[in-house]
């Protein structure tokens, strides 16, 4: 998929709307913050940290006493003037949990991602004039969540998780026969995702005119919207070539739809349907953990590292900026490394 092709245009002026209708949510000095924001980041980010901001101005409603408007945009300055260090301790624990007009709970990760939405707003609008004081100052930080370990699927684990697609008998009758009609799709697109570490995003977004069979290769929009060409393994050409040629030709028969993976109503596949998809086929042949298209790009990501032993390889593949990104999530290997210090001998006898 290119950076102008139609669904991607789409996809960018479906996300600037949604921008636009939740800013109108907010108090008008919010807004050059949230312009700033999209000048430097991607729109997602932008939109994540509109809800942010109105998650804090919903409290203000809703909890403080000096408030009195009909609605959160009508919220003058002055309210944010006046408040202090221990207000915006009280909004951490309103984020902890909350079960009155704006009802939600929150773990330590998410009160934190946002506070920093909440701190980069109140240190914006110090520095540019729009307020002089800033309550986030002082007010407590949150400890850091412990490190997870992370989740992948070992090489026995791929051939199971792949073998029970191609052999897939899960679910009603009528559920049977809507795999049936989709089963080339799927193993076509979870082949890619386990041989490409593609994000799901990108997977959707592909067009059949992205496909170079000649090369083994693709074109993909990466996150932050720069294209990329990839290359693809035997296996992977074998299930598109057969997906395309067998299944996804009986509901484009015209060769007239840009989509390479189609739904059942002709439609380009959704995210959502694909994290569906995996989360089934997981939940049938690895039972014991909770598989998701990101898990898919951490199992390419280590078994690409493993191989190579090349980190920058690994990151340039999977389109990482920062490669500490990938450093974090790849070279470490935690249960690898443990399980190699236990067949480790330290004690030897001498006799």
């Amino acid at each position: 998929m290119s950076s102008n092709s139609k669904y991607d245009r789409s996809l960018k002026e479906k996300k600037r709307r949604t921008l636009k209708r939740l800013e109108k949510q907010l108090p008008d000095y919010c807004i050059p913050f949230l312009d700033e924001k999209e000048l430097v980041s991607q729109i997602n980010t932008v939109i994540s940290y509109t809800y942010d901001l109105i998650t804090f101005f919903s409290f203000l409603y809703e909890k403080n006493p000096m408030v009195k408007v009909d609605e959160i945009r009508d919220i003058p300055p002055e309210i944010l003037e006046n408040l202090t260090f221990e207000d915006i301790n009280e909004y951490q624990r309103y984020l902890s949990f909350n079960d009155g007009e704006f009802s939600h709970m929150n773990e330590d990760k998410g009160i934190a991602r946002r506070m920093a939405a909440l701190r980069g707003f109140f240190e914006f609008a110090c520095t540019h004039g729009y307020l002089k004081n800033n309550p986030t100052v002082g007010a407590a930080k949150r400890k850091k969540t412990p490190k997870k370990d992370i989740i992948r699927l070992s090489p026995d684990e791929v051939k199971a998780y792949l073998d029970t697609i191609e052999g897939s008998d899960l679910g009603s009758d009528r559920q049977k026969k809507f795999l049936q009609k989709t089963s080339l799709r799927d193993f076509a697109i979870l082949t890619l995702l386990l041989n490409t570490g593609i994000r799901v995003s990108e997977c959707v977004g592909l067009d059949v005119k992205d496909i170079n069979f000649r090369e083994n290769s693709f074109t993909v929009l990466r996150k932050g919207g720069n294209t990329a060409i990839l290359y693809f393994n035997d296996d992977v050409s074998a299930a598109l070539m057969d997906y395309i040629e067998n299944e996804r030709s009986l509901y484009d028969p015209d060769g007239d739809i840009e989509a390479l993976f189609l739904s059942l109503r002709r439609r380009r596949i959704s995210v959502r349907a694909v994290q569906n998809m995996v989360k089934k086929f997981g939940q049938a042949a690895v039972p014991d953990k909770h598989i998701t298209p990101h898990k898919m790009r951490s199992t390419y990501g280590t078994a690409l590292y493993r191989q190579s032993g090349d980190i920058r390889l690994v990151a340039d593949v999977l389109g990482h900026k920062d490669i500490n990104t990938t450093a974090k999530h790849y070279a470490a290997m935690e249960d690898e490394h443990r399980r190699q210090a236990a067949k480790i001998i330290l004690y030897e006898d001498d006799e």
